[in-house]
């Protein structure tokens, strides 16, 4: 048995950390013995894990980086891991230097479009040339990545001097049981929580209320929706961010039906319930909805996006459809598109739920990951 110490900054509601409850039960049944260490006080998804036969383990020292370090070489004494995994910068600082001192293997997801022209732009510039110096320098303690698209392997490792030979792919996936396609059981009972007309058409989109997840392009393109189909319901799901007070403003300002439901645990539900499943993100690192998306069978209009196409595919190819990033007026006409064509519609949807059971099953993606950890052990690309 493999015994892996995943360090991560949090097991708060966010991708990283649920794409690792997800791989939990299948990574414990093929043989890996799990530790995971937050190195954060969020820990949400910790019932979870412990249900899924992983070992959770509190960071007991004291705030701030340094104290982060001692957390992880105090944990891997405590667990004698075979390799320290980490996620998310804190994680990765962490438990690369943890992983030096105690001696260990450190392999590391890269989960982010990080220090991108995009970044810059919205980001103190001395501070993240710092991150970026400490990410690559720290870096070199990894035998090897793990990168959760292809976008992701060709953008972020020339940015860290990190060689394309150690970078591996590997998608997240999803249950295919959790995530059944178009149960319309589903889409009446949540539509009757939320008090919509079954006659009413509705548009959803999922994720933190962060500017970079392009949302104020969805609440942009509203008013011509509503010009075609009156009696849209726009539904935004996630945790509050630092969008969210700009953008109920830009929602109440309309008048329209756009509904802020929080972060909900019954996505799959949300996307039964939907005519249509809006990405309009600026960049991603994957895209977990769209893979959820695919899976239940809600139609896509996604932005044009590496990672959108990567996972949706491109030209006749594609299980969505795509529009330029940052363009209201396109996204727009896309919801209408979609809206109005069912038929077309309709037979992308049964194209994405085919991509889906191909490519981003969790049974799948765990195998692989299970691979790569015993690969990092040994040492070898």
């Amino acid at each position: 048995m493999m015994r892996v110490l995943y360090v991560i900054d949090s097991l708060a509601l966010g991708g990283a950390e649920r794409s690792l409850a997800d791989m939990a039960p299948g990574l414990v049944a093929g043989g890996v013995d799990l530790h995971v260490l937050s190195l954060g006080t969020s820990l949400h998804l910790a019932a979870d894990l412990e249900r899924a036969g992983a070992t959770v383990h509190r960071r007991r020292t004291a705030p701030g980086r340094l104290g982060s370090v001692r957390a992880v070489v105090a944990t891997a004494r405590e667990v004698r891991p075979d390799l320290i995994h980490t996620t998310l910068f804190e994680a990765d600082i962490a438990g690369r230097i943890g992983a030096l001192l105690h001696r260990v293997p450190v392999s590391t997801s890269i989960v982010s479009d990080s220090y991108g022209p995009q970044h810059y732009s919205e980001a103190n510039t001395l501070k993240l040339h710092a991150a970026r110096t400490l990410d690559a320098v720290t870096a070199l303690a990894s035998t090897r990545f793990h990168a959760i698209s292809s976008a992701i392997a060709l953008s972020v490792p020339p940015r860290l001097g990190i060689s394309p030979d150690l970078v591996h792919v590997i998608p997240r996936g999803r249950d295919p049981e959790k995530y059944p396609f178009q149960r319309r059981e589903q889409r009446e009972a949540i539509r009757g929580e939320l008090a919509i007309d079954p006659r009413s058409p509705v548009v959803l989109a999922v994720g933190r209320v962060e500017p970079a997840k392009g949302l104020q392009h969805l609440v942009a393109a509203v008013p011509a929706v509503l010009a075609r189909h009156p009696n849209t319901v726009t539904l935004i799901a996630g945790p509050p961010g630092r969008a969210t007070p700009d953008l109920q403003r830009q929602a109440r300002s309309l008048g329209a039906d756009v509904r802020f439901l929080g972060y909900r645990a019954d996505v799959n539900a949300l996307l039964a319930a939907a005519d249509v499943f809006c990405f309009p993100s600026e960049r991603e690192g994957f895209g977990g909805a769209l893979i959820e998306a695919l899976a239940v069978g809600c139609p896509i209009v996604a932005s044009d996006i590496p990672t959108s196409k990567e996972i949706l595919g491109e030209g006749n190819a594609c299980a969505g459809v795509l529009t330029p990033t940052r363009d209201a007026t396109k996204l727009g006409r896309a919801l209408i598109q979609v809206l109005d064509d069912g038929e077309a519609a309709a037979a992308r949807a049964h194209c994405g739920r085919a991509r889906f059971d191909s490519l981003y099953t969790i049974d799948a993606v765990v195998d692989q990951m299970i691979t790569f950890f015993n690969a990092s052990v040994r040492g070898k690309s």
